[in-house]
């Protein structure tokens, strides 16, 4: 289970992401950056946050702490920006928070050492999880005390949003052309024969486990929050079982990377040329 804290101070909004997160002190000292429940993705958002990043940690992926984070709205009363008022408002009760990592750095894989097993891994788990949201544009990686962090999961796990149709996700393949780590060579090889096996039943159940039930109750077509858990993992093991589909578009995006010549000594603030390129053959 997810440790439990309680907001004590609203310190400043974080505009860099669509749902508004705020950073917050808490009552076990600790500094938070949190996510609502009541922000316009809804709870879905924090769930895909907890079984992808408890999933990432139970690979061995470096994931910063997450808590669940008890919200007292009137924290917001005093906020003088009313887009943040109404956002508290919404959010009585538990929210989820990432533990701020003070003085992390937006992690350039050009500038920071990334290697082909590490890059592997993790364009592996992304490609696993359906993650859209590491590419250049917006990494998601931190780098922190000498080492790469992996964060915001929010916009992985898609097919939550219309169970009805989540047998379609599992076999859809994954688009690795804008990946952030496609131009370190990743080992995705070696990362299908390392973390494969790892993807078991009792990891996931466990990983769906830290969901706190709140989240997950009145989901239409479920009896209750333990029914929603177990389709979590019914999903996940398929989308594992199903690497035939998925895993060869990988693994040509990583083949065509390297033939496009990436040059991996220049800083990319911008679309590397390769990226470019291919945009450019569409247009």
């Amino acid at each position: 289970m997810l440790r439990d804290v309680t907001a004590v101070r609203y310190v400043t909004p974080l505009r860099e992401g669509g749902s508004l997160p705020g950073l917050m002190e808490a009552d076990d000292l600790g500094t938070y950056v949190v996510k609502f429940r009541g922000a316009g993705q809804g709870r879905a958002v924090l769930v895909a946050e907890v079984v992808a990043g408890e999933l990432a940690r139970g690979l061995g992926l470096p994931v910063p702490e997450l808590v669940t984070v008890q919200l007292d709205p009137a924290l917001g009363a005093s906020e003088p920006d009313q887009e943040v008022q109404e956002l508290l408002r919404a959010s009585p009760g538990r929210n989820l928070g990432t533990d701020f990592l003070p003085g992390a750095l937006d992690l350039d894989p050009t500038a920071f050492p990334v290697d082909a097993g590490f890059a592997g891994r993790v364009l592996w788990f992304d490609a696993l999880i359906g993650n859209v949201d590491r590419s250049w544009r917006n990494a998601n990686l931190l780098w922190w005390h000498g080492g790469p962090y992996l964060i915001d999961h929010g916009a992985s796990l898609t097919f939550h949003h219309a169970w009805s149709s989540a047998q379609g996700w599992v076999r859809r393949p994954y688009d690795a052309s804008t990946h952030v780590l496609l131009g370190r060579a990743p080992d995705v090889g070696a990362a299908d024969v390392a973390l494969g096996p790892r993807v078991t039943a009792e990891l996931l159940a466990g990983v769906v486990a830290a969901v706190p039930d709140d989240w997950l109750v009145d989901e239409p077509g479920f009896a209750g929050p333990d029914d929603v858990r177990a389709a979590y993992v019914r999903q996940l093991l398929a989308r594992r079982d199903a690497r035939d589909a998925w895993l060869p578009g990988v693994a040509a995006a990583v083949a065509a990377a390297a033939v496009d010549g990436l040059d991996r000594s220049v800083p990319q603030t911008h679309p590397p040329d390769w990226i470019a390129r291919r945009l450019g053959k569409r247009a």
